[in-house]
C-alpha cells in the first residue's frame, strides 16, 4: 500500500515516463510530407541517466522553467496515446474498435486531473472516437490533441505529419502488433 499522501499512480507514471525516455526522436532529413519517415524507434538501450534535480541546474539553464508534475504526465500520456494509435491496425476488429473507445473514455474518468479529465469528456462528447483504421484513429487523436492544445493556449500540431512524429515503432518480425496471447508468461 502506498504511504499516505502520496499517488496511487505514480508507478504508472514512472512506467509511462520510462518508455517515453526509451523512444529516440530523429531529426526530420525530407522537406516534403510524402517523404517523410518515422521519427520514432524504440531503442533496447538503457535510458539516459536522469538530469540533476532543478536546484542543481546552472543558471543558464534555470531560464527554461520545469516541468510541473501535471505538466509531465500530459506529455507521457500523449506520448502514450499517440504511439498506441500508430501501432492500431489497418483493419482493426470491432473488438479493437470498442478498446479504442473505452480507453478513450476510461482515460476521462481515471485520469489524475479531475480538470484535465472533465475537459476531455467534453472534447470526447464533441468529437467521438473515430478508430475505422490506424490512419483514422492517428488523425482522430492529432486533431484531439490540438483541441486540448488550443484551449491550453499551446500551438497546433500539422496533423499531416502525425505518422512522421509518432510512426509505427520499429520492431522486427511485427512484435510491436496489436495481436496478444492469453498466456502473460508463455514461456514458463
Amino acid at each position: 500500500m502506498p504511504p499516505s499522501g502520496s499517488n496511487p499512480l505514480e508507478p504508472v507514471f514512472q512506467t509511462v515516463a520510462a518508455f517515453s525516455r526509451r523512444l529516440l526522436i530523429a531529426p526530420d532529413t525530407a522537406p516534403d510530407d510524402h517523404r517523410l519517415r518515422p521519427l520514432l524507434s524504440l531503442s533496447l538501450c538503457p535510458p539516459p541517466p536522469l538530469p540533476p534535480p532543478s536546484e542543481v541546474l546552472k543558471e543558464k539553464d534555470a531560464k527554461v522553467a520545469p516541468l510541473t508534475q501535471k505538466e509531465e504526465v500530459g506529455r507521457a500520456t500523449w506520448m502514450l496515446l499517440h504511439t498506441i494509435a500508430a501501432q492500431f491496425p489497418d483493419e482493426p476488429t470491432r473488438q479493437q474498435k470498442r478498446d479504442a473507445k473505452e480507453l478513450m473514455a476510461l482515460i476521462s474518468r481515471l485520469y489524475p486531473c479531475k480538470e484535465c479529465a472533465d475537459h476531455f469528456k467534453e472534447v470526447l462528447k464533441a468529437n467521438p472516437v473515430q478508430a475505422g483504421s490506424q490512419a483514422e484513429f492517428s488523425q482522430w487523436l492529432c486533431y484531439v490533441h490540438n483541441v486540448v492544445n488550443r484551449s491550453l493556449g499551446k500551438t497546433i500540431f500539422p496533423c499531416q505529419r502525425v505518422n512522421a512524429r509518432w510512426g509505427k515503432l520499429d520492431c522486427p518480425e511485427r512484435l510491436c502488433d496489436l495481436e496478444g496471447a492469453n498466456d502473460i508468461m508463455p514461456n514458463r
